[in-house]
């Protein structure tokens, strides 16, 4: 007997979306598949190595233990709704500027979890750091630029924020 296709709408990256899916169908493979956002890695398909992180409703999960129809209604961000080449988000900067990835295969899914971690504790320890990344597996790094990229991005995000506040006239 064939399994009849459910309608599911969300916003991806700030674009509402509409689609036609199976109701066993996972996220991660939606959102690769049939939204073309391959940012999102598969690494495991068995939640073990976190590449597919993405946010739904400000939360970090792990988009191969979430079916699509689970997001309905939901507002989900992946790497690509972070920032554009002409404006980088500040972990995309940090990253860049504190060399944080290597191979780059687990940095999608780690910098879905740090602007997580960032969003709740804008000025985390190492230790801090450390801890929030314990749902995403990097084989490369050894983590510590990752830490560097991720204390980078909330300075840049301070920074940002005491420009925003500055009555006009000073600082310049």
């Amino acid at each position: 007997m064939a399994v009849e296709n459910v309608n599911v709408s969300f916003s991806v990256n700030g674009v509402q979306k509409c689609s036609s899916v199976e109701p066993r169908k996972l996220l991660v493979h939606h959102l690769r598949d049939d939204l073309g956002l391959t940012g999102t890695h598969i690494g495991c398909d068995t939640s073990q190595c976190g590449a597919c992180t993405v946010m739904v409703n400000g939360e970090a999960v792990k988009s191969c233990t979430v079916l699509t129809v689970q997001v309905e209604g939901s507002q989900v961000l992946t790497v690509e709704g972070l920032g554009t080449m002409q404006q980088l988000h500040p972990i995309q900067k940090g990253f860049w500027e504190e060399h944080g990835l290597q191979c780059g295969f687990c940095t999608p899914g780690v910098m879905i979890a740090m602007v997580n971690l960032l969003d709740s504790n804008p000025n985390p320890t190492d230790e801090e750091i450390r801890d929030g990344l314990e749902g995403v597996i990097c084989r490369c790094t050894g983590y510590q630029h990752i830490v560097n990229a991720v204390k980078h991005a909330a300075q840049l995000i301070a920074e940002s924020k005491k420009l925003e506040i500055m009555p006009i006239g000073e600082g310049s």
